[in-house]
């Protein structure tokens, strides 16, 4: 089993105490979304691979070492400000963070998420391409994978239409930034891809590759993974522990919160001792063992 760690919300930057006393206790309890009394037991035995997800892995860094299954890394690093990420911690930091990360993972297991790339009157094409060009150059030497997205619009975006001011991208945009993220990753050894996107950008050099096929399951388990039935890429199927509306990043553009308010009442209900990430069990729920 493959762990996601989690592209529901952020846990490593927010709930690091919680995921690491779970790792202790054996086990996860994970409530189904859209099936509120069905619950998922995760054993930690029974995980073969970790893939953490996160804005600001700073939290979890001191237990890397100590954590003895296989290890995956998708760090995301934007370059918008506190008027689309309010809550996202100085990019420098983070930057600083993901070159420890590559020394004890490798940079084989490390990627990099731009992700997603939005435009509108202050965030245009050139903006991203300066933006681009000087991660590229801070990272030079420690990270050979980088992904890219281009914003959807998920109920989050429509919410947020008045702050995001989006302007639609046109096949001069794709050509632009296709182009010359090809050409400025491959200046620093890097490969630039996108993931389950309408426009690959194979055509101006992006790779066409999946965020974790089943050539990389397989290189660092030894296993093969089925395909991610809920998703219309090629990604290996993984079991994700997070909850929607819990994320504290209150990020203007983000899938996995939708409702402000459900995540401030999800954050209150946080208890670091629950076998569960939000709330506890309840006498109803159905616990079943995931295998």
């Amino acid at each position: 089993m493959i762990l996601n760690v989690s592209g529901r919300c952020d846990i490593v930057a927010f709930y690091t105490p919680w995921f690491i006393k779970r790792i202790k206790e054996g086990f996860f309890d994970v409530r189904n979304p859209f099936v509120r009394n069905n619950v998922s037991r995760i054993y930690f035995n029974d995980v073969d691979l970790i893939m953490f997800c996160t804005k600001n892995p700073i939290p979890i860094l001191p237990y890397l070492k100590d954590i003895k299954k296989p290890i995956l890394f998708h760090v995301t690093i934007t370059p918008y400000g506190n008027d689309i990420e309010p809550n996202v911690k100085s990019k420098k930091e983070i930057i600083t963070a993901v070159k420890k990360i590559s020394k004890i993972v490798g940079s084989d297991n490390l990627f990099i998420r731009y992700d997603p790339i939005l435009k509108n009157n202050k965030y245009t094409i050139e903006y991203h391409k300066k933006a681009f060009s000087k991660l590229c150059s801070m990272l030079d030497g420690y990270v050979k994978n980088i992904i890219v997205s281009f914003v959807d619009m998920y109920k989050n975006v429509e919410n947020n239409k008045d702050i995001l001011n989006l302007i639609e991208f046109n096949d001069e945009d794709y050509k632009a930034i296709g182009t010359y993220f090809s050409k400025t990753a491959s200046k620093y050894g890097m490969s630039v891809q996108t993931c389950c996107e309408e426009n690959n950008l194979c055509e101006y050099g992006f790779i066409k590759r999946d965020c974790i096929s089943r050539n990389l399951a397989f290189k660092m388990t030894g296993k093969v993974y089925k395909k991610w039935r809920e998703r219309d890429c090629e990604c290996v199927e993984m079991a994700d522990i997070g909850v929607y509306n819990s994320c504290h990043h209150f990020c203007k553009y983000c899938y996995a919160n939708y409702d402000e308010k459900k995540v401030l009442d999800n954050i209150k209900k946080h208890d670091p001792t629950s076998t569960m990430l939000i709330g506890h069990l309840e006498k109803d729920d159905i616990i079943k063992v995931r295998k």
